[in-house]
């Protein structure tokens, strides 16, 4: 069935209709990770946004449940260049149109995502519709469009109760603001008790249970919307728990301790980032998935000092809070999908809680 994408700028792509027929309009974002795409799918961060994804052949190895990052996908539409509809894989439990469709998730193939991806560089991140109906009227659609955009998404992507991964190391408290699975699961096979909380929990609860250290999770949506949790979190930095922070975590703390975050052109989204440790020098391949970003000029050097940048644009991907055993980067140090170069970070966060249990 023939399908289209229709952006907010009047650019229409037609292509052919993958996963569910139901139309949808989105934030179009573009992911530039060559394999994993089972990982972007079950990233909460994408709630509220379709993903394109630049790699032209994606599900040749089909999906496999077991690598899934939360337990059902979450962006709003699916946007590739070719879908491999006979996958090759040991492991493999379906492909990927099948997962699309038992889901509810509309997409569209056959399309020139380079070339999508180019005006999305050149304009920056805009909405855009997937539909299969033919007679659409292009001047209703784009006023459409236009009064979409990204609320809630914290709310809907976060755990609705606790729960606890078992340890018998260092207690940590997770703060889920759409948590990917790898988070916990990294604290948890360096031998954390880990307890995951949602993302409105008060920070009195959280700290009565008397944590070791405390993890603020990824999450998708605009930070400044998070007024509550940024309340909460201001709580959380004023107590001496060390606390470890990833993308939206990182920005919400900074937003909590008086800084400010401004929306990137296009976004930061993949596998394949450059990132610099300002102590070391050493640069680092990473993966990340964020619209927003950590405005360092509004960064007080009294309350923190940047320890991060992005090689490609110079923005800031991490900071170091001072007189405080709190640290936060920008990038996903669990990756999932993503090289590994930084996983010694949680190795820094277990070290730095055994630092303030000494202490």
């Amino acid at each position: 069935m023939k399908a289209f994408l229709i952006l907010e700028d009047g650019t229409v792509f037609t292509g052919t209709s993958i996963g569910s027929k139901r139309e949808v309009i989105s934030e179009i974002v573009f992911n530039t990770s060559m394999t994993g795409y089972l990982e972007v799918l079950t990233d909460p961060s994408y709630a509220g946004q379709a993903v394109v994804m630049t790699y032209p052949l994606i599900g040749n190895y089909g999906i496999c449940q077991e690598d899934m990052e939360s337990y059902k996908p979450w962006p709003d539409g699916y946007i590739v260049r070719e879908l491999s509809r006979i996958p090759s894989n040991f492991r493999s439990e379906g492909t990927i149109q099948h997962f699309l469709e038992i889901n509810d998730i509309p997409g569209i193939s056959g399309i020139d995502t380079r070339a999508l991806t180019k005006i999305l560089r050149e304009k920056g991140t805009m909405n855009g519709m997937i539909t299969t109906d033919e007679g659409f009227d292009l001047d209703e659609v784009i006023s459409r469009m236009k009064t979409y955009s990204v609320t809630g998404v914290v709310k809907a992507t976060t755990c609705k109760e606790s729960y606890v991964l078992p340890g018998k190391g260092k207690r940590v408290a997770l703060l889920d603001l759409g948590a990917k699975k790898n988070i916990a699961r990294s604290l948890n096979e360096r031998g954390c008790e880990v307890t995951v909380y949602p993302a409105d929990t008060k920070a009195e609860v959280i700290l009565s249970t008397n944590p070791d250290g405390i993890m603020l999770s990824n999450g998708p949506g605009d930070p400044k919307e998070c007024t509550e949790i940024i309340k909460e979190i201001r709580k959380l930095y004023e107590s001496q728990v060390p606390i470890f922070a990833i993308c939206l975590g990182h920005q919400l703390m900074a937003l909590a301790t008086g800084a400010d975050t401004h929306k990137l052109k296009y976004g930061h989204r993949g596998g394949n980032h450059p990132v610099k440790d300002l102590e070391t020098g050493r640069v680092y391949i990473s993966s990340q998935n964020h619209g927003y970003v950590v405005d360092e000029d509004t960064v007080d050097p009294a309350v923190a000092v940047p320890a991060f940048v992005n090689v490609n644009d110079g923005t800031n991907e991490g900071m170091k809070y001072t007189g405080k055993n709190i640290f936060t980067v920008q990038y996903h140090p669990e990756a999932c999908p993503g090289p590994q170069d930084s996983s010694y970070l949680f190795d820094r966060f277990i070290n730095m809680m055994e630092v303030g249990k000494n202490a």
